[in-house]
């Protein structure tokens, strides 16, 4: 029974499967006959238009001088001849038609016409939901990343969904002019250009310009999605009631400008586009502006702003050709225009086509520029050699310069303090007495690429004075070269003699990390050491370690090259005098540190040739009692668009003690407020005056000179000329020595001894150099940087610096004073009347929280270490009450006694109380008989530690003493490890690397 089912059901099978083949058949058969009769009406539609063509040129030439009964069927024939392309273009709308070129790059020859009424609407409906839906998603990401967050990475997101966006609309309006759209022209062209400024957007690498304008960008962003929004939404109501009433085309779509369909009844959105045009026009200005700053070192500056003026051309004045073109044919308009089925396609079409538009664009763009980064004249007078105006590219050849000015040794130097810098001097200069001329030169200044053609010089020799910054990373300046350094392998730098002198400390665990990979790599790549590399430890003494390296280097340079020492140890001069008697004291600098009057008329972006003057909104001291003065000083930064994260470093630049100065001046017998300059006898010479020129004595020693730190062996040498007894001539000459008495001089009479320039002075009377020799051989007074005390969520427009007053007697009975925290401790919130500032600005630190919230934190930070802590604080909070998930944040805090230096104890205790501190762990060092410090809390809470460290990845952060501190913290968790975690001594010290390695242990350390 159930074989007999199964059999009848198979022939039934059997015979719908025949039924269906046949089907099949019909339709393929159907499907070749539809084929063959498109290929038809193609051909015959051409062939139509090449007669209808031939025809109108006959009725053209017939309608030379007709007689009245020709002149009617004429004029009838021109009237049909005229409606034809329209009738062709409504066959071809159903007809397969070929790919444009952008189509075919993107798709190929894919057919992607569609060949019924309902696919062409439903596609072109699904295309203007695409648009609305994606336009309110960018609206409300706009409107996040404006007001909320402020994150890199979101901004990247938005950026990269905006290009996505508008490279779909690309392909989805192509075809949809494929299936008989009339959208068409500039509306279609300016996604093209969108696309790709969004792409450069989202290439801009994060930096000061690119926060310079993140905002304005993303208000920019805000209002064009909203008006977007506003145009989708009435330009669909106006369009269904126009094609309800047979004036527009069924597939005619909304676009992102102005056409003539919109003239009654939207012309209210005219000012709301026009608005968004000129504020394309404000973004071109604002980023032409950035590019002609001399920190513009980033191609997207430029090419945003030529975007952004060829989107305001663009917009403009095809807005204003649709306009004027309604305006002068309205008078024309009559009756039979209601009438009419199909829109007219002259009404559509702007004054100017798109090549016109970017072709016209782009002049005016380069003209703007050109206009814009013109050189001014030069607000500075200089003597005679230096008035001519610069050129406005700085030569980055250094070959090119060193064959010019018949130099064959360049000093390379990576800089943070000034301290490789004054090095790279000193080398340069010292090549002059071995028979050599050299030059000193910043990396991030030349392209080091042409270190492969140094060869062509002949005798030359390239110097690297690298220092190491934070944990093993290159300095800001060297960080290019550094980069340039790992991305090359093919490079072949066989014919560069090179040497290497590294400057580093000794208690930080990457000890000359970048003089070492210097060196390393530059031997990879062929090039021949001449001179071991020498490693300065700042640590110990820096300068013992510069001045006896030197000493061996340069008998090996001549040996190698074959030259003899000159044997001339005169001074030097690098630099002349000239005095200005009748100048104008508004070109005069008095403490900026770039632009001239940068104070006064204050400009974004901030950074350290430019920063910002922020008011001193408060200034406190944090300990109850005890000799010493730890204070928390908060600087107000409203307006000025700078942004921080917790973590970050303040840059403030201080100035000197005026009695200080006032002292120098008396000694010397010099005029303070004489106004002069120093310039540069080398006229090729990138560095054209020691500092900003022209000033006078008072600033320069206030503002621009540190005149606090004991010299160096260099400025002793070359002061000694000017010693009236031999005896202290003697001295000093021996002291700037590498012989074993003289360096033990130096160290107990300078060094030991804390003597400034100052009390060298006052000490020795028959010394009396000239005050410009002096502030020629002074090195720059640098800026000071601190942990900010705040966190940007909570504070956003207030920074919090905590310090500890630096004030010590010296083994000659004086009182140093430490510039910077004696500066700040005077920096009253108000100073007779007026408000005190001070010059900051922000550098960005890997010192960060992490990621996820959820991560335990643990912050390890005694003394004023406990600054960025307190900002993870602030932050913690933050998230907590953002209803947030937040991980255990621990702090282990140290200080002497709780009863004098228990700093920020209202604040922390508040935030154990509200549970934002999980657990507050403080070390009072001597309150008992035995010392306590935070290495010691560590091991007593070390279960709970271990568990939180290995099993829950919580992140360490510590802050404060590198010499003691950091390294008793970090063997006290190799210890932990050790113990808890059944690990070897090599082990545990290898786990506690890892998490370092893996950014899960972070260190903000001094010494």
């Amino acid at each position: 029974m159930s074989l007999k089912v199964c059999l009848e059901e198979w022939e039934r099978l059997e015979e719908d499967h025949k039924q269906l083949q046949e089907t099949h058949r019909m339709y393929l058969q159907k499907l070749e006959e539809v084929s063959k009769l498109q290929k038809n009406c193609s051909s015959s539609i051409s062939s139509q238009r090449r007669r209808l063509k031939e025809v109108s040129s006959l009725v053209k030439r017939c309608s030379k001088g007709p007689s009245e009964e020709d002149a009617k069927p004429l004029n009838e024939i021109n009237e049909k001849i005229k409606t034809r392309p329209n009738a062709f273009s409504e066959m071809e709308a159903f007809l397969p038609n070929k790919n444009g070129l952008y189509l075919s790059l993107v798709l190929g020859n894919v057919n992607v016409t569609l060949l019924s009424k309902q696919s062409k609407f439903a596609y072109k409906d699904e295309y203007e939901k695409f648009k609305l839906y994606l336009t309110v998603i960018l609206l409300l990401f706009s409107f996040v990343c404006y007001f909320f967050v402020s994150y890199r990475f979101l901004d990247a997101i938005l950026n990269f969904v905006l290009v996505w966006y508008y490279c779909t609309l690309t392909i989805r309006e192509s075809i949809l002019i494929t299936n008989g759209s009339r959208i068409k022209g500039w509306w279609v062209f300016h996604h093209y250009i969108s696309a790709f400024f969004s792409g450069v957007m989202l290439t801009w690498p994060e930096g000061d310009l690119y926060k310079t304008f993140r905002n304005q960008f993303l208000a920019y962003s805000l209002y064009q999605s909203f008006v977007q929004c506003l145009q989708c939404y009435y330009q669909s109501g106006c369009l269904y009631r126009l094609r309800a009433l047979g004036e527009r085309h069924n597939m005619d779509l909304t676009v992102e400008g102005f056409q003539s369909w919109m003239w009654k009844g939207l012309t209210f959105l005219l000012p709301f586009l026009f608005f968004g045009h000129f504020w394309q026009l404000f973004n071109s200005l604002s980023l032409f502006r950035m590019a002609r700053l001399p920190d513009c070192k980033e191609w997207q500056v430029m090419v945003c702003g030529l975007c952004f003026l060829i989107l305001f051309m663009g917009n403009f004045f095809t807005t204003v050709a649709v306009v004027r073109h309604k305006r002068v044919n309205m008078a024309d308009m009559d009756a039979d225009t209601a009438a009419h089925t199909e829109p007219s396609v002259e009404e559509e079409e702007p004054f100017f086509s798109n090549l016109d538009l970017l072709l016209f664009s782009l002049i005016v763009g380069l003209v703007v520029y050109w206009y814009m980064s013109r050189k001014k004249p030069e607000p500075i007078p200089e003597f005679k050699k230096l008035d001519t105006a610069a050129p406005a590219a700085r030569e980055t050849s250094f070959i090119e310069k060193m064959k010019k000015t018949g130099k064959n040794i360049i000093v390379f130097y990576g800089s943070q303090t000034g301290t490789g810098e004054e090095f790279a001097n000193r080398l340069s200069k010292d090549a002059q007495r071995y028979g050599m001329k050299g030059m000193a030169a910043d990396p991030e200044e030349y392209e080091m690429a042409e270190l492969a053609r140094l060869s062509q010089i002949e005798n030359s020799l390239a110097i690297f004075c690298m220092a190491t910054y934070g944990e093993g990373d290159p300095t800001d300046n060297a960080q290019d070269f550094y980069d340039w350094l790992q991305e090359i392998d093919d490079e072949d730098l066989s014919g560069l003699n090179y040497t290497v002198f590294a400057l580093g400390n000794k208690t930080y665990e990457h000890y000359n990390a970048m003089g070492k990979y210097v060196d390393k790599r530059l031997e990879e790549l062929g090039a021949k050491r001449i001179f071991d590399l020498g490693l300065g430890d700042d640590d110990g003494n820096l300068e013992e370690d510069f001045v006896s390296w030197r000493e061996q280097f340069w008998p090996s340079v001549c040996e190698h090259f074959g030259v003899e020492a000159s044997g001339d140890d005169s001074s030097i001069r690098q630099y002349e005098l000239k005095e200005h008697t009748d100048l104008n004291m508004n070109k005069v600098y008095s403490g900026e540190m770039g632009r001239l009057k940068s104070f006064e008329v204050q400009k974004p972006p901030y950074d350290s040739k430019n920063p910002f003057l922020a008011p001193v909104t408060v200034n406190r001291k944090l300990n109850k009692a005890g000799d010493r003065h730890l204070m928390h000083v908060e600087l107000d930064i409203t307006g000025s668009k700078i942004r921080y994260d917790s973590g970050d470093h303040v840059a403030v630049f201080p100035t000197n003690d005026s009695a200080m100065v006032n002292k120098l001046g008396q000694i010397l017998g010099v005029d303070l407020d004489v106004v002069i300059s120093l310039n540069n006898l080398d006229e090729e010479s990138n560095k054209k005056h020691p500092f900003p020129c022209p000033t006078t004595y008072r600033t320069a020693l206030t503002h621009y000179l540190d005149i606090s730190q004991p010299p160096r062996t260099n400025v002793l040498y070359e002061l000694a000329q000017y010693a009236s007894d031999p005896k202290d001539q003697e001295n000093m000459r021996r002291m700037s020595s590498s012989s074993p008495e003289g360096k033990a001089l130096y160290h107990s009479w300078v060094q030991g001894a804390y003597r400034n320039i100052l009390a060298i002075l006052e000490d020795m009377p028959s010394l009396r150099p000239p005050v410009d020799h002096l502030c020629e051989l002074l090195p720059r007074l640098q800026a000071r940087y601190y942990s900010i005390a705040s966190s940007s969520k909570v504070h956003p427009d207030r920074i919090s610096i905590c310090a500890v007053v630096v004030e010590y007697e010296t083994p000659t009975g004086r009182t140093n004073k430490g510039v910077a925290t004696n500066w700040l401790k005077n920096k009253l919130v108000t100073d007779n009347g007026h408000k005190s500032t001070v010059p900051m600005f922000i550098r960005k630190s890997q010192f960060r929280l992490p990621f996820k919230t959820t991560n335990p934190v643990i912050m390890i930070g005694p003394g004023t270490g406990i600054a960025p802590f307190m900002g993870f604080i602030q932050e913690r909070g933050w998230l907590k009450e953002q209803g947030k998930e937040v991980g255990e944040t621990v702090l282990y805090f140290g200080c002497r006694y709780k009863n004098e230096d228990y700093i920020y104890q209202e604040e922390l205790e508040e935030a154990e109380k509200k549970g934002v501190l999980t657990q507050l762990n403080i070390a009072f060092s001597r309150d008992q008989e035995q010392k306590v410090y935070v290495q010691h809390l560590l091991k007593n809470s070390k279960e709970h530690l271990w568990k939180l460290i290995h099993s829950d990845n919580a992140h360490i952060y510590v802050c404060g003493d590198a010499k003691n501190m950091a390294k008793d913290v970090q063997t006290a968790l190799q210890d932990i490890a050790e113990e808890l975690g059944g690990m070897t001594r090599t082990q545990a010290t290898d786990y506690v690397k890892k998490l370092m390695t893996k950014g899960r242990y972070s260190q903000d350390v001094w010494t």
